[in-house]
């Protein structure tokens, strides 16, 4: 009789999205924080405090700062070797 051969789970070719739970979050976080920023931008006047001072500064975290800490991030891996184990000066 043949058995049957166990079907590999996993990524196909040993690629692996590079993307995790955490980096989603922090993308969520800079998409809201880009639209309060244009949320900011249309209240009020147009020289008023909220749209010259504080939807800038948003929006510039938003698509400056926090959308690229989303793509670049990376969880650090767990060592295999113990912290104790170098030579120790």
């Amino acid at each position: 009789m043949a058995t049957k051969k166990a079907k590999k789970t996993g990524p196909r070719w040993g690629l692996e999205f590079p993307w995790r739970r955490e980096n989603y979050l922090i993308l969520l976080l800079g998409i809201i924080i880009i639209i309060l920023g244009f949320i900011f931008l249309s209240i009020g006047p147009v020289n008023s405090f909220w749209s010259l001072d504080v939807a800038p500064v948003l929006l510039f975290l938003g698509y400056c700062v926090i959308i690229p800490v989303a793509i670049l991030y990376r969880k650090k891996e767990k060592s295999a070797s113990p912290e104790g184990s170098g030579s120790s000066n």
